[in-house]
């Protein structure tokens, strides 16, 4: 029965991919977002908002069987954290190909720096130590977003 998780953990197996898995797995992510929005149009932020409702605490007892599964802490393949954190630095967020494209670096950026207190939070646990990293660096991404946004509305070239 653990094919299931599985699946999902290593987000549709791209965990599985040979070079830079988490890079991958974020891709997949903005591929689910901008499905979201070929879907449901100008609500798609609001499906957004709700797969990350929905989906944060069974992330985390994934990010758990991930960790059973491959006997090991944090593991590569796992990449369902990059997919919850790119969907959490969209969030709120009408579509928009500059804002995905934008989010899609900023996100691997914090993801790889792990600026205070993601590194010291990714030593928690089990599956919360997995997610909580990208979880934070989704939120860092969506406020530095924020800011890309204010600040070229003022600057007179808006890319939203």
């Amino acid at each position: 029965m653990m094919w299931w998780r599985e699946f999902f953990f290593t987000a549709f197996y791209s965990g599985y991919f040979p070079v830079a898995p988490g890079t991958v797995g974020t891709l997949i992510a903005m591929g689910i977002y901008i499905l979201e929005y070929r879907i449901f149009g100008g609500y798609s932020w609001v499906v957004n908002l709700l797969f990350v409702v929905v989906l944060i605490y069974p992330s985390i007892r994934l990010g758990d069987a991930g960790e059973e599964f491959f006997g090991e802490k944090d593991p590569p393949e796992v990449v369902l954290d990059e997919v919850m954190g790119y969907w959490i630095s969209v969030l709120f967020y009408p579509f928009d190909w500059r804002i995905a494209l934008i989010a899609f670096f900023i996100f691997r950026a914090m993801d790889i720096l792990k600026p205070y207190p993601t590194r010291k939070l990714q030593r928690l646990r089990g599956g919360l130590g997995v997610m909580i990293d990208d979880y934070i660096a989704g939120i860092y991404t969506n406020i530095l977003l924020l800011i890309i946004v204010i600040v070229s509305y003022y600057m007179g070239s808006p890319i939203y």
